[in-house]
């Protein structure tokens, strides 16, 4: 055993890797999918900034991906992975970790072993919120990596050779400070997203392992599974006024065609690494 009863912070340091390896698998299966909804949702921006006011015409998410391996490489769809991997070690392990340490430690099981909704949601809501906070700094440099293939292409003179070039501009025209641009709605966001993500894996796999006769294993965890905005109510009324209302919905599918896999290879893999170095099942 790895994991040994009564080493609290040995055991959620431990699970705190195998969330971050598992996340490395996800996120580099289903990057492409990432980097595509980026370029989708910023060709408004791209345009107000080119010098014809004119950015390639919106192509959908699978022109914009095809569209991206003919003119810029098909490795670039991988283009900013570095960071995206590092914010997901960070996101992930914190976000995994923080869940887990207030089921366990401040909202508390039922003597059945059951997690309320009410507090899976909370735990979820709160957890994803830290953990975003505290990965926030890189989700603003791979966004920044990202978008720089596109940028070359526009004409424009390169702004990022690297995440830590990328890191030292941030810092030095805004500080440390600057490394958190943006994170209010990022924070919103993740703290939903993880409500829904978290609560609802959590609450499914132990239904069905009450319910079922399934067994915990992989059947049970497939079942359940230039500054141009000052804040992000400026970014939303900017967008709309200049795009329109459905601009804010750019990207959308990506984003959603990105989750199933994304969730279904993380938890997949979260639970058989957890099994196999014997820390118990989430």
């Amino acid at each position: 055993m790895l994991v040994k009863d009564g080493k609290k912070h040995n055991k959620f340091a431990f699970k705190y890797l195998l969330s971050s390896a598992s996340a490395v698998v996800a996120e580099t299966v289903t990057y492409p999918l990432d980097l595509t909804k980026t370029r989708l949702q910023i060709q408004g921006e791209l345009a107000s900034k080119s010098s014809n006011g004119k950015a390639n015409p919106y192509r959908g998410m699978i022109k914009t991906a095809v569209g991206i391996a003919k003119e810029e490489g098909f490795h670039k769809l991988w283009q900013g992975v570095t960071p995206a991997l590092v914010r997901h070690i960070v996101y992930t392990g914190c976000r995994m970790t923080f869940y887990e340490i207030l089921r366990d430690n401040v909202f508390h099981k039922n003597p059945d072993g059951v997690l309320p909704v009410w507090k899976a949601a909370c735990c979820g809501l709160t957890a994803g919120m830290l953990g975003q906070f505290v990965a926030s700094p890189t989700d603003l440099i791979k966004v920044q990596m990202q978008m720089e293939g596109k940028n070359r292409l526009l004409g424009n003179p390169v702004r990022v050779k690297s995440m830590y070039d990328a890191f030292c501009k941030i810092t030095a025209e805004g500080g440390v400070r600057g490394l958190w641009k943006g994170w209010i709605p990022n924070v919103q966001r993740a703290g939903l997203v993880n409500m829904g993500d978290l609560a609802t894996y959590d609450t499914s796999k132990h239904f069905i392992l009450r319910n079922t006769s399934l067994k915990d294993n992989a059947v049970t965890h497939f079942l359940s599974r230039g500054i141009l905005y000052t804040s992000s109510w400026d970014c939303v009324t900017k967008t709309v006024k200049a795009e329109g209302f459905w601009s804010l919905y750019k990207g959308f599918f990506p984003i959603w065609a990105r989750m199933a896999p994304w969730s279904l290879t993380f938890w997949l893999s979260l639970e058989q690494m957890r099994k196999h170095t014997g820390a118990s099942s989430f």
